[in-house]
């Protein structure tokens, strides 16, 4: 925790040095160059008559009319649910997961030493490295021959990762190294939406517009996913520890209950991204007039 404030400063620091200050406005096309390749152009010739300004409350009614900015959006929104709740509270669940096995001894300290917190962060840097490459590339391959190619593999992405993340709840109690696995697997398939997500904006959403859309996307994804889903698996937790007698085994049950429904919101996102899937093609269209 000591080292964020100095990562977030080291980035405004960036930031200031290396992001141009200014503008160009004098340039014949505008172009967005996402990760997996796609550009998209918005031609601006002297003889043709420029898009009117807009105000921002107009900007927004109209990304709220974009379905699949909506549901890609929403769709994020659960993956940062999901990323959010697993950070937070799957060490723990390891943890207890090998007490209840009799694996490691229960801890009655303040302050326990454990390498869950350690493995597990070294399996999300490392599928999550892996997890935006593979989708990048898969996401540049497929578009070729299916134009909703990125909303279909969010949605496979998405079942595939909630699958995964399931069987790897419901083995915790019996084997710990299977968890590992398909922790892993759960969280590369989620990785690899990340950039694909991105590239759905860029091209789903005017050029004048994206700014605020990428602002939007952010906030309602932070606010609606990662910033509650660790108290409410918290608060479930806690919920089904006070129905029932205090036990080790209710210790690691009850966090075990409350983590299905990661698994559920994983299945909702998929769903979302499914349904972006019926109006990609469309909304692309009218970004590109």
């Amino acid at each position: 925790l000591q080292v964020t404030p100095c990562m977030g400063g080291l980035e405004l620091l960036l930031l200031i040095l290396l992001v141009p200050h200014r503008i160009q406005r004098k340039t014949a096309a505008h172009r967005a160059l996402s990760i997996s390749g796609m550009i998209q152009r918005a031609d601006e010739k002297p003889d043709v008559q420029k898009t009117a300004k807009t105000t921002w409350c107009q900007d927004v009614g109209s990304l709220v009319k974009n379905c699949s900015f909506v549901c890609s959006s929403l769709g994020q929104t659960a993956m940062a649910f999901v990323t959010g709740a697993l950070g937070v509270w799957m060490p723990l669940f390891l943890y207890r997961a090998q007490v209840f096995q009799g694996i490691v001894p229960p801890c009655l300290q303040d302050s326990c030493n454990s390498s869950n917190s350690l493995i597990f962060g070294s399996i999300t840097i490392g599928t999550g490295i892996l997890g935006i490459i593979a989708g990048a590339e898969a996401a540049r391959r497929l578009r070729k021959k299916n134009n909703k190619a990125d909303p279909l593999i969010c949605a496979t992405s998405m079942f595939i990762s909630s699958l995964c993340l399931y069987i790897a709840l419901m083995v915790a109690q019996t084997n710990i190294l299977s968890t590992f696995i398909f922790i892993a697997f759960g969280e590369l398939f989620l990785s690899v939406n990340w950039a694909v997500v991105t590239d759905i904006l860029l091209y789903v959403v005017k050029p004048r517009r994206q700014s605020t859309a990428i602002a939007l996307q952010i906030l309602v994804s932070h606010l609606l996913g990662d910033a509650g889903s660790p108290f409410l698996i918290g608060v479930i937790s806690n919920a089904i520890q006070a129905r029932n007698i205090p036990s080790l085994q209710w210790s690691f049950w009850s966090i075990q209950y409350s983590f299905v429904i990661c698994a559920f919101v994983g299945i909702f996102g998929g769903g979302l991204f499914l349904l972006t899937s019926f109006y990609i093609e469309e909304d692309r269209k009218e970004a590109q007039r």
